[in-house]
């Protein structure tokens, strides 16, 4: 089994799989700051902090998730989404049901997915599909398939907290690069992923730059000093702290927002 992807400042909606041949078919959704507890969770029952409608009916595979959401009201709005697609009104004009006798539910949870991943706000996001059980993974239908920004990936994952940032302050002659203003202590600055590129600039003053015409969250954009291809997601992670290799301590589910107030 490969090495799990270390993954900081997680939040993740996921999607179960019972594999119990009392209740085969049946399927769960639901939203994570911790993928590995959440499984061990649902599989241990209501006492070790599973769900209700998981419990006694497992064991349950955690065959998928969806993650890069930039905080954890995105992704619970995201799943509430998943869960109700008659009842959002992003989805309310598709009238998404399922087809009886002709669709099981994990097929028609992927064919609501590949809807929500293609309307706003959701399109724009720098999401990640992974898929954890590869004897799950389908292709998506050429016609639906994710916006290109969006990653299709294998393997296990392991969320982490993110460390916090040491505090240090911005040296008062720090120029923006793009604007020639300098950048205050209260302002939040920006750097190319390209360690070598020396572009500092105002968070807004990149993301005009980067910004589609109509659109209000840029995408993507070329660093206009070096022309290295950046992603806008990877580069808030990179000014939120984010690496790739980090000691820090797993993240947990302890903040969820309760159920009553998803909506």
């Amino acid at each position: 089994m490969s090495e799990p992807e270390l993954v900081e400042d997680f939040f993740g909606v996921y999607l179960l799989c019972c594999i119990n041949p009392k209740y085969k078919g049946r399927t769960y959704i639901g939203y994570t700051r911790d993928p590995n507890r959440r499984i061990m969770q649902h599989n241990r029952g209501i006492w070790a902090g599973g769900a209700y409608r998981t419990n006694n009916k497992g064991p349950w595979k955690m065959v998928m998730i969806i993650h890069g959401f930039p905080n954890n009201i995105s992704a619970l709005r995201f799943e509430w989404a998943w869960q109700n697609p008659t009842k959002t009104i992003r989805l309310q004009h598709l009238n998404l049901k399922k087809i009886p006798r002709k669709e099981s539910e994990f097929k028609f949870k992927l064919r609501v997915l590949s809807e929500m991943l293609r309307v706003g706000p959701w399109c724009r996001l720098p999401l990640i599909i992974r898929w954890l059980e590869v004897e799950y993974c389908e292709d998506f239908d050429p016609e639906r398939r994710p916006p290109d920004h969006m990653t299709i990936c294998q393997g296990p994952v392991k969320s982490r907290n993110l460390k916090p940032k040491s505090s240090t302050t911005i040296p008062p002659d720090t120029e923006c690069l793009l604007c020639s203003s300098y950048i205050t202590y209260d302002q939040s600055k920006i750097t190319c992923l390209n360690s070598n590129c020396e572009l500092v600039a105002h968070i807004t003053c990149l993301a005009d730059l980067f910004l589609v015409p109509g659109e209000y969250v840029p995408i993507e954009g070329s660093c206009p000093f070096c022309s290295v291809k950046l992603k806008w997601g990877d580069l808030i992670r990179k000014m939120k702290g984010c690496s790739r290799n980090s000691d820090g301590e797993e993240c947990s589910d302890e903040e969820i927002v309760p159920e009553k107030d998803r909506g």
